[in-house]
């Protein structure tokens, strides 16, 4: 099986140990053991916890704390919905690995993380992608989508809130979504991994899961709740899709660690804090990410409703590539290249992290775009 490079991913791993000043970044400031204890209000209990846990495989699926805590995130559902996987992207590969054969009808729904139409085609799925287009707000144009269905479509891929957009489809263009796969006996996988960040009220859009009876909602610790290093991230569907995911889980996983699968147990319980956090950090970021766009005239976007990312466009007269090799050699400052998402003369900026590294690494990216201009 030949499948394309993941050109985020390598650009990521390319870069991101060694820039001085990290805008790709896609996290919500990463917490560390002791601010995650700190949180908990339990630091004493929780070692001792630690210290009574086994070091061997855990339960399978998951411990039924975990996903009881994990259904929690949803409206309607049960923790025989949830199965734990190692991060979202592994639960979003499980989900193609089950539903999709060679031949099958695949629409994503692009820009997208780049898991959700090349893996399809590398099983020789035919796979349309609807573009977002700017002058729409990154939002899909649903009566196009309901074009693309067929009747032998059998999955439906999309990313909400939006990588590297931050737009946000809100409930009810979910579930015109829903319709339109209803129709004709589709699944959707909604890839949820930044669900409960959004820039307005308690953070948390309607999930698929909720709204449709084929509706797969995939999620992780990693970018709301900050903790990416415990590699932790689930799959949200119906039971009987769960035990054929369950099936195709044995050959790669086994099970999570334990010691990941305590510590997630331990934010989840104390989601209401983390979340808090998150949201001081997005939304104190976008208001000083929207003042500095504001005020540059060779720099456009569209602010993101919610997510940690958001797309720049740029009038400098270079492809995204170079201008981002260009950008990390002249000044230390790593964003990821629009060419990685298929759209060039853009940039994906990561806003999430620590305040001052984005107020500084703007500033550098300003003088980088005065001596552009000036050349």
């Amino acid at each position: 099986m030949k499948i394309r490079e993941f050109e985020v991913e390598q650009w990521m791993n390319e870069y991101e140990e060694t820039c001085r000043y990290n805008l790709a970044e896609t996290c919500v400031r990463s917490l560390t053991t002791g601010e995650l204890l700190e949180l908990s209000g339990r630091r004493e209990q929780v070692f001792a916890e630690l210290d009574a846990t086994p070091l061997t495989y855990g339960p399978i699926p998951g411990s039924s704390r975990l996903r009881r805590l994990v259904a929690d995130l949803y409206a309607t559902q049960r923790p025989d919905n949830v199965l734990i996987t190692h991060g979202a992207i592994g639960a979003n590969a499980l989900v193609h690995a089950t539903l999709v054969d060679p031949g099958d009808h695949i629409v994503a729904i692009v820009p997208t993380y780049q898991q959700h139409y090349s893996i399809p085609d590398s099983y020789g799925a035919r796979v349309d992608r609807l573009p977002l287009r700017e002058e729409h707000g990154w939002l899909p144009d649903l009566d196009e989508l309901d074009r693309l269905v067929t009747a032998d479509t059998k999955l439906i891929a999309v990313n909400n809130p939006n990588n590297p957009t931050g737009a946000l489809i809100d409930e009810a263009g979910l579930a015109r979504i829903a319709h339109i796969a209803d129709r004709v006996g589709a699944w959707v996988l909604c890839d949820e991994v930044y669900r409960g960040i959004d820039q307005d009220g308690d953070g948390f859009t309607a999930s698929i899961a909720d709204l449709y009876e084929r509706g797969i909602s995939t999620g992780s610790m990693s970018k709301p709740f900050s903790l990416a290093g415990l590699r932790l991230g689930w799959i949200v569907g119906p039971t009987e899709l769960l035990k054929d995911v369950a099936t195709h889980r044995d050959y790669t996983t086994i099970s999570v660690g334990r010691v990941d699968d305590l510590l997630a147990c331990v934010a989840l319980e104390n989601k209401d804090a983390i979340l808090a956090r998150s949201h001081r950090i997005t939304r104190t970021n976008l208001a000083i990410l929207d003042e500095w766009v504001a005020g540059r005239d060779d720099v456009t976007y569209v602010r993101p409703a919610s997510g940690t990312t958001a797309l720049l466009r740029y009038q400098a007269p270079i492809g995204s590539y170079e201008f981002c090799t260009r950008l990390l050699q002249e000044t230390g400052v790593m964003f990821t290249p629009g060419a990685a998402f298929d759209i060039e003369r853009t940039v994906r900026i990561g806003f999430a992290d620590d305040t001052q590294t984005l107020r500084t690494g703007l500033r550098l990216v300003g003088r980088f775009l005065d001596r552009l201009t000036q050349a």
